[in-house]
């Protein structure tokens, strides 16, 4: 494990140097993270697909602009930015909506269960995903956006910032909007939760 950052920064100078070999080990190494964030944006299937390929187009286009440091992160910001234009792009033409759509009650983003579990504990957490999925495309673009970015892909409010075009104090905001939101609406789904993310105790 120990030797990974070094073999990917390998891939990297490589890729540089115009070797798609190496630009495709490194996206088989991050497909699958670029594909969860893009998802838990989008909220439906094919919309994070399309977003997961432009963002490694967008990145193998770019790769003289990566200047060091995470590459996860960096690609993480490309896809928040591809997803973030298709979501504006969106606002200005809009489309029927997804839930209208066939196939909109399939869940193709579900995580894989916890092997260890029980059948009734792979359930009962496969619902709670679903429910916070739920909540989470409920969330204004902006909103959903700075949640999945903080909360899910650890980015820093500053990341974030820079990522998005909005200050600081407008990330912060945003970020507490929406935690609160999610909360508020989990409570729906509430004999699916802990009982310390309950809002009254019992």
């Amino acid at each position: 494990m120990a030797g990974e950052p070094e073999n990917e920064q390998l891939l990297i100078r490589r890729a540089r140097g115009g070797s798609l070999e190496a630009f495709n080990e490194l996206v088989l190494a991050h497909q699958d993270r670029v594909y969860s964030a893009a998802y838990r944006i989008m909220g439906e299937a094919e919309s994070a697909a399309d977003a997961a390929q432009d963002t490694f187009i967008t990145a193998y286009r770019r790769l003289s602009t990566y200047q060091g440091g995470s590459f996860r992160a960096w690609l993480l910001r490309i896809a928040t930015n591809t997803c973030y234009d298709e979501l504006r792009r969106r606002k200005r033409r809009p489309a029927d909506s997804l839930e209208e759509l066939p196939g909109a009650e399939s869940d193709d983003g579900a995580p894989l269960p916890d092997q260890a579990a029980t059948p009734e504990q792979v359930a009962q957490q496969q619902e709670l995903n679903r429910a916070l999925e739920q909540c989470i495309r409920a969330l204004q673009d902006d909103q959903r956006i700075v949640l999945v970015m903080s909360d899910v892909e650890g980015f820093s409010y500053q990341d974030i910032a820079d990522s998005t075009g909005a200050n600081l104090g407008t990330v912060k905001s945003r970020l507490s909007r929406a935690r609160a939101s999610v909360r508020q609406c989990l409570q729906a789904f509430r004999e699916l939760l802990p009982s310390v993310y309950r809002l009254d105790s019992e």
